[in-house]
């Protein structure tokens, strides 16, 4: 029985700038940290080898402390070894990075720049398929198909890219083939690059990234634990939860005669996960004014026990009755603007955004004369 632990897209370095400042030290620190929670992860799994399907680090031209302290984690987490292939993010084109890279390399870290079998056992080749650019333009596992051998050994390939139009790049052109393994008589297929955890089939896996850096997948981070018996068995699949941080969306559909307060209170996370969350809460459906504006102080009550808190109001529709206007003002200069700011909202001649401009106007002065009102 042949263990390892499948990872990929550990994006070291990356600089989170469009977030509070001081948010972005503990995000950088947390991708460094999980070199540390891939090991203890392995180690509890018994896998002796790490492999990482590419982007360790986010750039071509990481800083010489992010990658020295990298490479000496892997280092200090020995006798696993760690197999790294150049992705899309830190391809081969990155001749500072790989250069840099040879010359300090531990032992027990293997470098996989070469499309060429790699050896990790007596029974067991890696077929690596390093990014030769950031944007290669072909199928770079091609040459697995081919490749050559020992009777009787398992087959791993190793690769970076999108299959078919999947993918975290847009204008990716580097599409593997779908049935990759089977081309090949591959026994596992480790891929990197989609971040969030796939089963293309039963020999082909994206790992996901093992620490989030979105929105986007919406779950936690993780490795693949593989096992495989001998060559043409199955392999066997775990998945490991490595992250410190989670990126949650909270989807909240609201009716206007809903008490949209208590909905949200239910819905937050536990108090005690709050501080290592990123919490995105989309509302939805519709609103009373009163209702809007009580869920917007609520989270913004609670912004700060969470790492980070977005309020998406997109799709939230808000009903505004006279007695929300009275709260304004019953009369005078105030309930003037209020009435005109209302009406505004709904004139189905003006622009969406000229009403969408109104509507939040209305949703604001009713905040303020509600706050003067407490």
């Amino acid at each position: 029985m042949f263990s390892f632990l499948h990872s990929s897209d550990l994006h070291i370095g990356k600089r989170f700038g469009n977030l509070p400042e001081d948010l972005r030290g503990r995000l950088r620190e947390a991708r460094h940290g999980v070199i540390g929670r891939l090991a203890s992860a392995a180690r509890e799994h018994g896998a002796g080898v790490i492999l990482l399907a590419g982007d360790t680090f986010d750039t071509e031209t990481p800083t010489p402390a992010v990658l020295r302290q990298a490479l000496g984690e892997m280092a200090r987490n020995s006798p696993l070894r760690w197999v790294l292939l150049p992705g899309n993010h830190d391809s081969l084109l990155a001749d500072q990075l790989w250069s840099a890279a040879r010359g300090v390399v531990p032992d027990n870290v293997i470098l996989a720049t070469e499309a060429a079998p790699l050896p990790l056992g007596p029974d067991v080749m890696l077929l690596p398929a390093p990014c030769t650019t950031r944007r290669p333009g072909r199928d770079l596992t091609e040459w697995m198909t081919g490749a050559a051998t020992p009777d009787g050994a398992i087959r791993i390939g190793l690769a970076h890219g999108p299959i078919q139009e999947f993918s975290e790049d847009a204008t990716a052109t580097n599409v593997i083939a779908p049935n990759r393994a089977a081309l090949a008589g591959l026994d596992y297929m480790a891929l990197g690059d989609w971040h969030g955890s796939v089963a293309v089939d039963a020999r082909t896996y994206y790992s996901g990234a093992p620490e989030p850096d979105r929105f986007k997948h919406d779950r936690p981070g993780q490795a693949m634990v593989v096992s495989i018996a001998g060559q043409g068995a199955m392999p066997t699949t775990t998945a490991a939860v490595t992250a410190s941080f989670s990126w949650q969306t909270l989807q909240l559909p609201l009716l206007a005669s809903e008490d949209g307060v208590e909905a949200l209170k239910a819905a937050l996370p536990e108090p005690f996960a709050r501080r290592q969350t990123l919490l995105r809460v989309a509302l939805s459906g519709r609103a009373r004014l009163n209702g809007r504006t009580a869920m917007t102080s609520l989270l913004q009550q609670v912004a700060p026990e969470f790492a980070h808190l977005e309020i998406d109001t997109e799709l939230l529709g808000t009903d505004c009755e006279s007695d929300d206007l009275e709260i304004i003002d019953r009369a005078g200069a105030l309930r003037d603007t209020a009435d005109l700011l209302l009406a505004e909202s709904l004139d189905q001649s003006r622009s969406g955004d000229d009403r969408g401009v109104a509507r939040e106007a209305l949703i604001r002065l009713f905040s303020y004369c509600e706050a003067i009102d407490r």
